[in-house]
């Protein structure tokens, strides 16, 4: 083909002269950058007046260093957002869980941000203000699930002989001889009634162990994980990647479990906006949901998973050795303990498995949990409260928008009874008698 030509969409040659087409091109980045130096009511306005109408094409989304974060990190380098017309969004790494809180409540209006990859709980634990300043509510919503599964409960290298899995059990007498000695004994989750925090309660609870008389629990930010654990500061935590995997690689402690071992495809992180930033913007918010769907498409092809480990390993995001990231981005665990899965059924899921769409039957045990530990209180109206935060309809809507197969979008907002590893099960329906189930809990 001669170099006067160039190819069109599907790899034809198309017969635009080179001086054609640097005409265009420049043409092209003229008007964008004619299009950026308006003014933003303006911009917004010659957006709307050529496309379904964003109300604003500015978003300020808060992300903490983890792999399930993957889809904002994807959604930025692929221009998913843009491609929806946000072309102003900006991603915004967080120091920790409470930094995240606090900037959400600020709003980008303080200076802080409108959404963020978030710990599912967070947005209920905001919304009531039982985790916020003062306890003032700042309402929020859910508009898409993140990810299902791909924490991990590791611990240090002092238990390597017991070679702890789902069985917490051997782990309590080790505790305990630990204790005599005088020394602490503390397990580090990232945020108090969080997904670690509720992940590593479950996990001991079931052993026998209290969370709240037996060990310490204490709060680190994800990526302080491993240096917390190289200097003794806890026995065990709860994280997502690429810290487990670190802590392995740097032979500090070892994998006993994957949070997916406790509770098959359970759900994790979230999409989550303040209310009054979607209720202001609503064509934004579906455009939001779009660019974050086809993100997580993105993730979940495993011929895209080492590309994927690479822009998360980036210093912009997780900032990572890529070794620390890519083997469990695709789905091998080496466990660190002489057990190795390849390509794990407990493996992290993007897309897979509805892991976009955020049930409302999934909300409901996490708010049981935080009950059951103390963090809400027992009357609360729980069916009321998933209903105010949990805007599924917002994900459906923009599900058919972006034409997401009938088969894709599920039929129901509840996924029905869930089992976990030691055969107790939740039904959405009636979470008292799951309550009743347990032995150890914080609630009288």
């Amino acid at each position: 083909m001669d170099d006067n030509t160039t190819k069109d969409a599907k790899g034809a040659p198309s017969m635009i002269k080179r001086r054609d087409f640097l005409k265009y091109s420049i043409a092209a980045v003229s008007g964008a950058a004619l299009f950026s130096s308006l003014p933003p009511g303006m911009r917004t306005a010659a957006w709307a007046a050529g496309s379904d109408g964003v109300e604003t094409t500015k978003a300020k989304l808060g992300f903490i260093a983890l792999t399930d974060a993957a889809p904002l990190f994807v959604a930025d380098e692929k221009g998913f957002f843009a491609k929806h017309g946000m072309t102003d969004v900006e991603v915004l790494k967080q120091s920790s869980w409470g930094t995240t809180r606090d900037n959400l409540v600020l709003g980008s209006a303080r200076n802080g941000i409108d959404g963020a990859h978030i710990l599912t709980p967070m947005p209920y634990l905001i919304t009531t203000g039982a985790m916020t300043a003062n306890n003032i509510p700042t309402p929020m919503y859910i508009l898409a699930r993140l990810n299902l599964g791909g924490q991990c409960i590791s611990v240090g290298q002092e238990y390597a002989n017991l070679k702890l899995g789902v069985d917490s059990q051997p782990f309590k007498a080790a505790l305990e001889a630990k204790k005599a000695t005088g020394k602490p004994v503390s397990a580090a989750m990232t945020f108090p009634g969080g997904t670690h925090d509720l992940w590593m309660r479950y996990w001991l609870a079931a052993g026998g162990i209290d969370p709240n008389s037996d060990i310490s629990t204490i709060v680190v930010p994800p990526a302080q994980m491993v240096a917390n654990m190289k200097v003794g500061s806890m026995d065990t935590f709860c994280v997502c990647e690429p810290w487990n995997e670190q802590l392995i690689n740097q032979k500090i402690g070892y994998t006993a479990l994957t949070t997916s071992e406790l509770w098959h495809n359970h759900p994790e992180k979230a999409l989550g906006m303040r209310a009054d930033w979607v209720d202001a913007n609503p064509n934004a918010a579906q455009a939001l949901i779009k660019a974050v769907m086809e993100a997580q498409m993105f993730c979940e092809d495993p011929a895209n998973r080492e590309e994927v480990a690479k822009i998360c390993s980036k210093r912009r995001w997780i900032n990572a050795p890529f070794n620390d990231v890519v083997e469990r981005m695709k789905g091998n665990f080496d466990y660190g303990n002489g057990k190795v899965v390849e390509n794990s059924d407990n493996q992290m899921r993007y897309w897979k498995d509805n892991a976009s769409y955020p049930y409302k039957s999934h909300d409901k045990w996490f708010i049981t949990e935080d009950i059951r530990w103390g963090y809400l209180p027992q009357d609360l109206d729980m069916d009321a409260l998933v209903d105010k935060v949990n805007r599924e309809d917002l994900w459906r809507a923009a599900a058919t928008s972006l034409g997401v197969p009938a088969e894709q979008i599920p039929t129901s907002t509840s996924r029905g009874v869930e089992t976990f590893f030691d055969g107790k099960t939740f039904d959405p329906e009636n979470p008292m008698a799951y309550l009743d189930s347990l032995a150890i809990k914080a609630m009288s």
